[in-house]
């Protein structure tokens, strides 16, 4: 049965879409953080990692790998192919330690506990030429309900062979877990002083540790300090000698097993090229593995992906590119580490109901108690969601998720789904969900202490709503042409589950069934659409304002003098803080929001809910003529209040400047239009050769200061405007259609091609790209948003 699955990999796939499978996404590598690090989706239950160091030297094991992390120096780091259903293969360059390791998880379904996985570590020397001496160590440890045993025999002088633990779970069942080395794997076993150490050399070596609760998490600091309070005193032996033994001969863990561990260490010392397999068998899956298992797998995986993606993500022939095979691999990647940044996360938030700054101080939003003002922890809450960079960002941040699932879910709807319900689960009764989830000790290891505070007044842009859009539209474009049973691909698999998952995904389920997973979703989501409306309205009658509507005019709470941080443009430029302030983006965004919400309640048969969010929508279209064009500046603005207490534009030409254009919401046919390609297009304002500039060149304060969104290109930005232009302006008849077009073919050429170039130049994608150079900039690898190449390339708005 084995090879059934395997074999089963490399059919064809046709996905309906919508199938309640999820079975095989408890498993997966959801520390995202770490280099490599496996858990279930259970908030307190087993979790792996993986460490590593040189032994080249003393000093490496100070700069040992765990967490991902910039100043690591790492060349590169990333999945080259990863399905969350089915595991796939990451390669990461130390060249400081001088060797390539490669990671790979096959994922086996089976049993009724979330079937089985293998992962093997294997490591080749990046120059030959010269020494490659890696210890590494893969860790276990269990928190919550349950227990963890180690099975091999122990012994004070490490262990020849395998080595098997065994544990129970509520959730997980009974399991066990073998570490196996492949048979050609080397050490160090000569040198200086090694007959000292001659019965230890070349054998795996343990520790296991009794860590506080809710503090696996910093298991790599435990098992460091465990070598590092061993390895001291023999150390000291050889301080004054000639030679010192070599760094694997002493740093070693000490083969201790505490009683009630609830870690276990297992340490291998390598010389050269190295390999080791892990082997986790549920019991209720009654299956056994070895490495062939993995051999195949892996195989299975790297083909069915290959072919996949060249359907699913195709590069147009129409595409004039240098090195096809290249870019293809590079769009590969990217997706895949996007993927592989998927995580778990499961813990406390810290919010405070209570604070506002001056100019909020006013509102009268009764939301909250007084008495529950200042910061406080919240109740432990989970969430599955993707993470914009697995060094810097990892954790969920609610600007980017919208953006993450518009990728996610044109591979896998379904696994998008369950990410989106994740998120919704999260707004609470008045409607309110934080901009950023910061859930848990280990995700608050990262960031600093003036940015874990999460206000309940505060917003994002509310991205999440192009996720329902794009699961409407893939419901409706599935049920358009014809089943899987008409293309004759409805396999019987008896009764076996394939390792590509979705068994039952040939039956696509009906528009009923649709509606009712979206239902459940529509309360919740309309909730945080009038939170949106309640919390973040602004003023327009108390300033003599012209408009149609009287009541849809927006303000973004809990700006500060220079950042706007909840619009997600951090430092861009803005007037000076008023409560009287309109902010054109977030207006924008509500038309969006509004669109959205009127195209799920069509979808669902709420009727009057659609009638009402439609004539919302058109109220909001007309406010932003009527409060934010300014017409001597040709330019849709923020409006602000000036020093005479008078409602005034606040021009700053750049990425907000095209918030109504990139949303679409002027029709094609708008005198608006004209000018706003115009500065587009224009080198002196945003147009470069590497994408659409954050703020104008010609600005006063482009490029100055802390320069995040004052002039760097960013591409979640440039890919809604080449999507504006695909969907909306170039393909809609209007007096720019053409110049639209034109505009979209050559502004698609500069960002994919400049993303693509750094990512060969410097072996990652970044955060944003210099707006005068197109060279990489800040946060690395940043395979959120970033990654929405691959839909520029395959042409998915």
């Amino acid at each position: 049965m084995r090879i059934l699955w395997l074999l089963l990999t490399l059919l064809p796939l046709v996905y309906s879409n919508f199938v309640n499978n999820t079975e095989n996404l408890l498993w997966g590598a959801y520390r995202p953080n770490l280099y490599f690090g496996l858990r279930p989706r259970l908030p307190q239950s087993l979790m792996t990692g993986l460490v590593w160091f040189g032994t080249q030297n003393y000093q490496s094991i100070a700069k040992a790998r765990h967490a991902c992390d910039q100043g690591d120096g790492l060349d590169s780091y990333t999945w080259t192919h990863f399905d969350p259903r089915q595991g796939g293969v990451q390669i990461l360059q130390d060249s400081q330690n001088n060797v390539e390791i490669t990671t790979e998880l096959l994922k086996v379904p089976g049993g009724s506990h979330g079937g089985g996985w293998v992962a093997r570590i294997k490591g080749t020397p990046i120059n030959p030429m010269y020494p490659s001496r890696i210890s590494t160590i893969f860790y276990l440890g269990l928190e919550g309900l349950g227990g963890l045993d180690m099975v091999t025999d122990e012994s004070e002088n490490g262990i020849d062979g395998p080595v098997e633990f065994s544990g129970t779970t509520p959730d997980l069942g009974d399991f066990t877990i073998r570490i196996v080395d492949a048979p050609d794997n080397e050490a160090v076993t000569t040198g200086p002083h090694s007959e000292v150490f001659e019965e230890r050399l070349g054998k795996t070596h343990l520790a296991g540790l009794r860590l506080p609760p809710g503090q696996l998490w910093t298991a790599k600091d435990y098992i460091i300090q465990s070598i590092v309070d061993r390895a001291s005193p023999i150390v000291e032996k050889y301080r004054a000698a000639e030679q010192a033994p070599d760094p694997s001969f002493i740093l070693q863990l000490p083969d201790d097993i505490l009683t009630a561990s609830n870690l276990f260490a297992v340490q291998k010392s390598f010389e050269g090229e190295f390999q080791f397999d892990v082997f986790f068998e549920s019991a209720s899956a009654n299956q056994m593995f070895d490495a062939s298992t993995i051999d195949k797998g892996i195989a299975a995986i790297v083909a069915s992906f290959d072919s996949r993606f060249e359907e699913t993500f195709p590069v147009p022939s129409s595409y004039a590119a240098n090195d096809v095979t290249r870019l293809k691999s590079f769009s590969k990647a990217i997706t895949s580490n996007l993927f592989g940044g998927i995580g778990y996360f499961y813990g406390t938030s810290i919010v405070d109901k209570g604070f506002a700054y001056e100019w909020d101080q006013d509102d009268e939003i009764d939301d909250e108690d007084d008495e529950q003002n200042g910061a406080r922890l919240t109740e432990p809450r989970a969430l599955l969601t993707a993470t914009p960079s697995r060094s810097f960002f990892p954790r969920g941040f609610y600007w980017d998720e919208g953006f993450h699932l518009l990728h996610i879910g044109a591979w896998d709807p379904e696994l998008s789904l369950e990410i989106l319900k994740d998120w919704i689960k999260l707004i609470d009764d008045n409607g309110w969900v934080a901009r950023e989830q910061i859930l848990g000790e280990e995700a608050r290891s990262r960031v600093p202490a003036q940015f874990q505070t999460q206000v309940p007044t505060f917003a994002n842009p509310p991205t999440l709503t192009m996720a329902v859009t794009a699961i409407i539209k893939q419901f409706n474009a599935a049920h358009d042409g014809p089943s899987a049973a008409d293309l004759g691909m409805d396999y019987d698999m008896g009764g076996q589950m394939p390792l590509t998952g979705n068994p039952e995904s040939t039956a696509a389920l009906d528009r009923a069934a649709v509606q009712s997973i979206l239902r459940d979703m529509y309360k919740p989501l309309k909730r945080h659409y009038e939170w949106f409306r309640r919390t973040q309205r602004g003023q327009i009658k108390q300033y003599g304002r012209r408009a149609r509507s009287r009541a849809e005019g927006y303000r973004w709470r809990g700006r500060s003098e220079a950042h706007v941080l909840t619009s997600g443009m951090d430092d861009y430029p803005r007037g000076p803080p008023h409560a009287g302030e309109l902010h054109l983006d977030l207006i924008s965004w509500m038309g969006f929001f509004t669109r959205t919400m009127k195209d799920f309640a069509q979808f669902i048969d709420e009727e009057e809910d659609a009638a009402s969010f439609a004539e919302i929508e058109l109220a909001i279209i007309n406010n932003i003529d009527d409060l934010h064009w300014d017409e001597e500046n040709e330019m849709y603005c923020d409006v602000g209040i000036d020093s005479d207490d008078e409602s005034t534009h606040i021009c700053h030409a750049g990425y907000v400047s095209l918030f109504p254009f990139m949303l679409s919401l002027l029709p094609p046919d708008s005198p608006h239009l004209g000018p706003i390609l115009d500065m587009l297009r224009d080198p002196e304002q945003l147009w470069s050769e590497y994408g659409i500039r954050s703020l104008s060149k010609s600005h006063a304060e482009f490029g100055q200061g802390e320069n995040y969104w004052k002039g760097p290109i960013w591409v979640q930005i440039n890919y809604m405007v080449l999507g504006a232009l695909h969907n909306t302006y170039a393909r809609e008849e209007g007096p720019f259609q053409e110049r639209a077009r034109e505009i979209y073919e050559e502004l698609r050429r500069n960002v994919v091609n400049n993303v693509f170039k750094e990512y060969q130049r410097t072996g990652y994608v970044w955060e944003q790209y210099d707006a005068l150079t197109g060279e990489g900039r800040r946060s690395h690898p940043f395979t959120g948003w970033t990654s929405l190449i691959t839909l520029i390339l395959a042409e998915k708005y």
